[in-house]
């Protein structure tokens, strides 16, 4: 986990580093369970040795035999067998108060050792190695969505674009990158857990360390007293292991074992530097996107709220509270087959799209197909939408354009010239619209039926023949 690859799912097991550092726990608690094995059966053997001293005081117990040979005073020979019996008594006491010593103070300090290795294990199992656990959950949900993307993107390609809303692969790129960042996220605080219990570690090791050589300086005190010789033996195993520095293991197995562990100075990863299948697909890139206002579709209200909206390469105007894709899963509020649609010129900043709500919100349950009202931001967005919605609307055939009630104020060559929109394609002002409606054609594309005609159009037209009327009626009559 040195050097993590930029796949969406990377090959390497986040269990890994938790196990192995695990199985070294594991290790040092053999480790001290050899010291703890020692220390018994030294504890048994300073036990055992009061008890064949206690033999060899027996040999010596009764009085001398013609013992009235002797001088009784101190000084001579039965003085000195009084002395051996005494040194013998001390040789016993010796070895029973070492005995007590290394089970009452040696044993002790290696059995709470034994005890803190284990709870540190403990931890781990409970920490690094549930993290891991939450790591494959999430990389599991990933590629499920990273293989849905996958079947959407090739039923993009062999329906002509044309699914349901919810298959549209640009709503499954989001999904994808929604539980890329839950997983990501899991990674990295995985990560930071694994690099805490790895700098921990080596504090711990050194404790470890520092403990043994603890209990070998107590247990030196109280055996190396029961002879020189002794006391060198174990003076000697004292100092091999006051050598050992406490950061000399933890070094050499951090070098041996680097290419496990977590570099500390790898970056984070991050979504954008993420590379997966079907990302740049055509079929996940927007025709157009942005924010707009769209009118309540409640009668009580009058008011426009602020949505993001997105038209689609399978056709599809789909709106969204906003653009955020990392609080939830981004499912649009709003999704509109836009070749079953009709679309209303732009009057001013706004223009009306007529259709089926098609998205499983409950709004669209409710109010099914009606005529909803936007709101760009200036007139040059609302002729670009239009333009987009026009031109997609009319992918199966020609588009149905509905005429909206002309702005009472004049357009001038500037304004016509910001009405120009991408692609070449020109949203008509008021005034030119009322010619084109006369000669039968809108941009192009068939217009509706007299029927579906603006009533302001319609008086505007009905007003014109009236003017037209009596300017003939007044060139056929005489001079005054």
């Amino acid at each position: 986990m040195s050097a993590l690859s930029e796949d969406a799912i990377p090959d390497a097991d986040p269990s890994s580093t938790a196990g192995l550092l695990a199985e070294r726990l594991q290790a040092w608690k053999h480790a001290v369970g050899y010291m703890e094995e020692y220390m018994g059966a030294v504890e048994k053997i300073h036990k055992e040795q009061a008890k064949e001293y206690e033999k060899v005081l027996k040999t010596i117990s009764k009085p001398l035999r013609e013992g009235h040979h002797f001088d009784q005073s101190l000084g001579g020979i039965a003085g000195f067998f009084e002395n051996m019996r005494s040194n013998t008594q001390a040789l016993i006491n010796t070895n029973i108060e070492t005995e007590k010593n290394i089970k009452g103070s040696v044993l002790p300090i290696l059995e709470r050792l034994h005890k803190e290795i284990k709870h540190k294990a403990k931890e781990l199992a409970h920490g690094a190695q549930k993290g891991a656990k939450e790591v494959d959950k999430a990389r599991n949900t990933t590629q499920k969505h990273i293989e849905l993307l996958g079947q959407q993107t090739a039923s993009f390609e062999s329906t002509g674009g044309k699914m349901a809303p919810h298959d549209d692969p640009y709503v499954v790129h989001k999904g994808v990158i929604n539980r890329l960042h839950k997983q990501i996220m899991e990674e990295n605080n995985h990560r930071n857990d694994l690099i805490a219990v790895q700098n921990n570690f080596e504090t711990f090791e050194a404790h470890v360390v520092e403990v043994l050589q603890q209990a070998m300086e107590a247990f030196n005190q109280f055996a190396g007293g029961q002879a020189e010789r002794v006391r060198a033996l174990y003076s000697d195993m004292l100092g091999c292991v006051q050598r050992i520095p406490p950061d000399f293991e933890w070094k050499g197995f951090a070098s041996r074992r680097a290419d496990i562990l977590v570099n500390p100075s790898d970056p984070p990863r991050t979504v954008d530097a993420v590379q997966f299948p079907n990302m740049n697909h055509q079929s996940t890139k927007p025709l157009i996107e942005g924010s707009l206002e769209r009118k309540s579709r409640n009668k009580l209200s009058w008011g426009y709220s602020t949505g993001y909206y997105v038209v689609t390469p399978s056709r599809f105007l789909h709106g969204f509270k906003d653009s955020d894709v990392l609080r939830g899963d981004p499912t649009p509020e709003l999704s509109i087959y836009l070749p079953d649609a009709t679309v209303g010129s732009p009057n001013g900043d706004k223009f009306t799209v007529k259709g089926k709500d098609r998205s499983k919100s409950i709004s669209s349950k409710l109010v099914g197909g009606s005529e909803l009202s936007f709101k760009a931001h200036t007139m040059a967005d609302a002729d670009r939408w239009f333009a987009v919605i026009r031109e997609v609307a009319g992918a199966n055939g020609p588009a149905r354009v509905e005429e909206t009630p002309a702005s009472p104020l004049a357009t001038t060559s500037a304004e016509a010239d910001a009405l120009k929109t991408e692609g070449g394609i020109v949203a008509t002002p008021p005034a030119e619209h009322h010619k084109e409606q006369e000669a039968g054609i809108t941009g192009g594309h068939a217009v509706t039926s007299p029927t579906e005609m603006s009533p302001v159009a319609a008086t505007t037209k009905g007003e014109q023949e009236l003017a037209a009327s009596t300017a003939e009626k007044k060139t056929t009559q005489p001079a005054a």
